[in-house]
């Protein structure tokens, strides 16, 4: 009875959500010869454009950012949720991840070159996307969103634009790390490295508690994420089983940077309202790397701070995702309020 009450609730949800219009394109970056892939959903009767209503999202460091935000589970991704709620929403997919051009360096063996996609050109590439959709929307700011290593993007972006940023939302942030990255491992850093599925399922639901693991993942939604992230590597899907391929850039920051105490932005040029929320499970950047990370934001006005219960560094696909969704839609809603 409680199912089926549950179910004609969500159904009746979906029917009330308005009709969204997607939109794919693919804008060039600084660099000759690398296009950046960019997906937009909006409301279909949107006609205007707002600062306080434009977002863009940008992803960690394996898996490209179609995949998790705009993955329908449930009926329904996270892109089209805020989409839903009058936003016109974007994300992008750095070079070499996703439907992004793919650097010539994956063509070759990954010990064949040094890292690639390393947090400068992630930047860059974060900065031609952010001035395509100004322009297209003839707009002076908008909306930052970044999980993982994408945080350590948008929030180095803003410190360095801050007139061009509206809000910063930044979701299981990299900061400065003391415990072992769940990533690579020792010995020189590859151009890129080589994932199977079996080792991202163990990776999402390293630090859950074992009588937790079983329900974390709602059925068939690890193997739908799955499926449609290896899909975006032709090469990889060649291999038996299948791999996918990432650019290593992010571990070689990490090394120079995170594991050696040395911090990739200032927070303190950080002048815009920021949201640092992250899960309790979270093992790949642990709660005391946020509890480190937000006294800092010491110019941010009307910052916020969330822990949330029962997830991990992928709560972004787990049963108490709509926690993550509804925290950070709050505070999103906040614009235009003064403090």
């Amino acid at each position: 009875m409680v199912a089926a009450v549950t179910a004609a609730m969500a159904s009746a949800a979906l029917a009330q959500t308005p009709r969204l219009v997607t939109e794919e394109m693919m804008v060039p970056s600084a660099d000759a010869g690398i296009e950046i892939y960019v997906r937009n959903k909006r409301p279909a009767d949107m006609t205007s454009f707002r600062a306080d209503r434009t977002i863009l999202y940008v992803h960690g460091s394996t898996y490209p950012s179609h995949t998790a935000f705009d993955l329908q589970l449930g009926g329904q991704s996270w892109m089209e949720y805020i989409a839903a709620r009058g936003y016109d929403v974007y994300l992008l997919d750095l070079r070499g991840y996703g439907k992004s051009t793919k650097p010539k360096e994956m063509s070759e063996k990954p010990d064949a070159n040094p890292p690639i996609v390393r947090t400068d050109t992630a930047v860059k590439d974060i900065s031609s996307v952010v001035e395509f959709i100004l322009k297209r929307r003839n707009l002076a700011k908008l909306n930052l969103l970044g999980w993982s290593w994408g945080t350590t993007q948008m929030a180095a972006y803003t410190a360095q634009n801050p007139n061009k940023v509206e809000r910063l939302v930044l979701y299981a942030p990299q900061w400065l790390r003391t415990t072992p990255t769940l990533i690579g491992g020792s010995g020189p850093i590859a151009a890129y490295r080589i994932v199977r599925k079996d080792q991202a399922r163990d990776r999402w639901l390293n630090g859950v508690p074992e009588d937790k693991k079983a329900d974390l993942i709602p059925a068939g939604w690890f193997e739908q994420w799955v499926d449609a992230t290896w899909a975006t590597d032709a090469e990889g899907m060649k291999s038996n089983p299948p791999t996918l391929r990432a650019p290593n850039g992010t571990l070689a920051d990490t090394a120079e940077f995170w594991s050696s105490g040395k911090p990739y932005y200032d927070p303190a040029k950080i002048t815009v309202p920021t949201l640092v929320i992250g899960a309790e499970w979270d093992r790949d950047n642990p709660a005391y790397m946020r509890a480190a990370l937000f006294p800092l934001l010491v110019n941010s006005p009307g910052k916020r701070y969330v822990e949330l219960a029962e997830g991990t560094h992928t709560i972004i696909m787990e049963k108490n995702r709509m926690k993550l969704f509804e925290a950070v839609q709050a505070f999103l809603d906040e614009n235009g309020k003064s403090y």
